[in-house]
């Protein structure tokens, strides 16, 4: 099987990341994240078509009647119409709504149009954040005490580059950013930490049974007898998330996103930030094999 240089990529691979990583700062800074609906507060108008519509032509009747910042997508059955808007609610806004979509000829039925306050989405927002500060806390602990501190700390910078990558992605594009992206993103963390531990598991155990102290060759060596369960699984799992994101309609179409490039993000991470950042810290091999009472030199006199 060919063997791969991956570590001596690695400085090519730090400034991409390094790139990417200035790029999201910046769009998080500069532009911010596109909040929801779940976020924001408004209101949500359903409405049930006699024939089933398209999208696109709600969302131009919509535009073309004044309304702004607004999101279409299909509740349950293709002929349900699910509408949010971004504004304060009044009790004609579901009439308005549906006024607007009636001038293109198509038979409409208000089901409902109520307000969604944004308390619920601040709530989940913060004890969100709160739980991803727990978890990666929990991540650090659980690998120092599996491997060794340098690895717990490789593998959080790690964590927190592709979690940074994902929002600065939907900052500088302004993607949606609601709670199904919310939830894909978590989903990346726990994604990403199950790939960085399988090579972390090759490499602790090549350095325990090579005895070269080329450990960038032993990182190599590790990473190529992993990449080929690495491509299997990111393969499929991209498959599947392609089928949504194409097949799987509006309302998981950012969540689609987020885990798309969450796991390309992962996998890259995975390789060339918490394998490759064990090397600039210095990782040794008395770090995980530590050297026996009987082998210690006594320099007492």
């Amino acid at each position: 099987m060919r063997q791969f240089d991956f570590m001596g990529k690695r400085r090519i691979a730090f400034i991409v990341s390094i790139l990417f990583t200035i790029v999201s700062v910046a769009a998080l800074a500069l532009l911010n994240l596109n909040l929801g609906l779940d976020f924001t507060g408004g209101t949500v108008v359903e409405l049930h078509y006699a024939a089933v519509p398209s999208l696109d032509d709600i969302r131009t009747l919509l535009a073309n009647s004044g309304f702004e910042n607004f999101s279409v997508q299909t509740f349950g059955a293709t002929d349900e119409i699910l509408v949010r808007l971004q504004q304060t609610f009044s009790n004609d806004v579901g009439n308005q709504v549906v006024s607007a979509l009636s001038s293109g000829g198509a038979q409409i039925d208000l089901v409902r149009a109520e307000f969604v306050g944004a308390q619920v989405g601040d709530q989940l927002r913060d004890q969100s954040g709160l739980g991803m500060l727990v978890a990666l806390a929990g991540v650090a602990v659980y690998v120092a005490f599996r491997f060794q501190y340098k690895f717990a700390l490789c593998a959080i910078i790690s964590l927190g580059h592709d979690v940074l990558i994902v929002l600065g992605l939907f900052a500088l594009f302004q993607w949606e950013f609601d709670l199904t992206v919310l939830a894909g993103i978590m989903a990346v963390i726990g994604y990403s930490l199950n790939d960085t531990i399988i090579v972390y598991d090759r490499i602790r155990e090549n350095i325990r049974l090579s005895r070269s102290e080329d450990l960038a060759q032993i990182f190599n060596e590790a990473i190529n007898q992993t990449l080929s369960r690495t491509l299997a699984t990111s393969g499929t799992t991209l498959l599947v998330l392609f089928a949504l994101f194409f097949l799987g309609g509006d309302m998981i179409h950012n969540f689609a996103i987020s885990l798309i490039l969450g796991i390309v993000a992962g996998t890259f991470s995975s390789v060339y930030v918490a394998a490759a950042l064990l090397i600039v810290f210095k990782l040794e091999r008395q770090d995980l094999i530590p050297v026996k009472k009987g082998e210690i030199e006594d320099d007492t006199p």
